[in-house]
């Protein structure tokens, strides 16, 4: 019984421990400011299918000229993916189609993007992605971006 109940002990110990890393690092993200949430789907095909599969949760962080892309049931400090500004390609805006509902949040919206020749889809919801909008075209002089 006390073997049990020690081994009990440990579980709930190790999964509030887990729980308080997660929060942790969320924190840590967002500590500069400047997040939202994102999911981003990676090399996406030409015509993607609406079966919700390949959508990564996450947390999208501006810094600069770039976009930290961290996802959210990770342990890494580390952004999972960084995008430029002056490499992402707009190439449209959608809805969630099909299971895709399912796999974003309620009120997303689905931007195709290409980035250094990869096509992704980045959803997030219609105040992020007015932000992430004005961000692109708001790069400094000379630089390239292409707003479809």
């Amino acid at each position: 019984m006390v073997l049990a109940l020690t081994v009990v002990a440990i579980v709930v110990a190790l999964v509030v421990v887990g729980l308080f890393l997660f929060g942790l690092r969320r924190r840590l993200i967002q500590r500069s400011g400047g997040t939202f949430d994102c999911s981003l789907r990676w090399d996406v095909a030409e015509k993607p299918d609406a079966n919700g599969k390949g959508w990564s949760y996450g947390v999208a962080r501006y810094n600069g000229d770039r976009i930290e892309w961290y996802r959210v049931f990770s342990y890494a400090v580390r952004p999972r993916r960084t995008l430029e500004r002056a490499a992402i390609e707009v190439a449209g805006r959608r809805l969630p189609e099909g299971e895709e509902e399912l796999a974003l949040l309620s009120d997303a919206v689905v931007l195709a993007c290409t980035h250094r020749g990869t096509r992704l889809e980045l959803a997030m919801s219609e105040d992020a992605l007015t932000g992430f909008l004005a961000w692109l075209e708001a790069a400094p002089p000379g630089q390239r971006v292409n707003v479809a």
